[in-house]
C-alpha cells in the first residue's frame, strides 16, 4: 500500500491549492461511499427478487446468499470511507492555524 501523499510535509507548509485538493478528495470519497451504498442496495434488491419471484430452489438459495453479500459490500464501503477521511484529517492543519494563500502570484 502506498503511503499517503504529503506525508513528508508539515501542515503549516501546505498552501491553498493543497487544501482545495483535500476538499476535492473528501467529496470524491463521499461519492465513492454513495456508490458502495447504491451497489449494496442493488445486490440486496436482486437477492430479494430472486427469493420472492422464483420457484427454483437453487435460485432462491442464491438470493439468500446475496443478502449478506450486500451487507459486506456496505461495510467495506464504510470502512474505506472512514480510512480515507482519517488520512485527510491528518493532513489538515488545526482550525486555529493561519493558512497561506499561495506561493506565487
Amino acid at each position: 500500500m502506498q503511503p499517503p501523499p504529503y506525508r513528508e510535509f508539515k501542515p503549516e507548509e501546505l498552501i491553498l491549492r493543497d487544501h482545495l485538493a483535500a476538499a476535492r478528495t473528501m467529496l470524491a470519497n463521499e461519492r465513492t461511499l454513495l456508490a458502495y451504498v447504491r451497489t449494496a442496495l442493488s445486490v440486496m434488491l436482486a437477492g430479494a427478487v430472486m427469493i420472492r419471484f422464483t420457484e427454483t430452489q437453487a435460485v432462491q438459495w442464491a438470493g439468500w446468499a446475496l443478502i449478506p453479500v450486500s451487507a459486506v459490500i456496505a461495510l467495506v464501503g464504510l470502512w474505506r470511507f472512514r480510512r480515507v477521511m482519517v488520512t485527510i484529517r491528518d493532513l489538515e492543519p488545526p482550525p486555529d492555524h493561519p493558512k497561506k494563500t499561495s506561493d506565487h502570484k
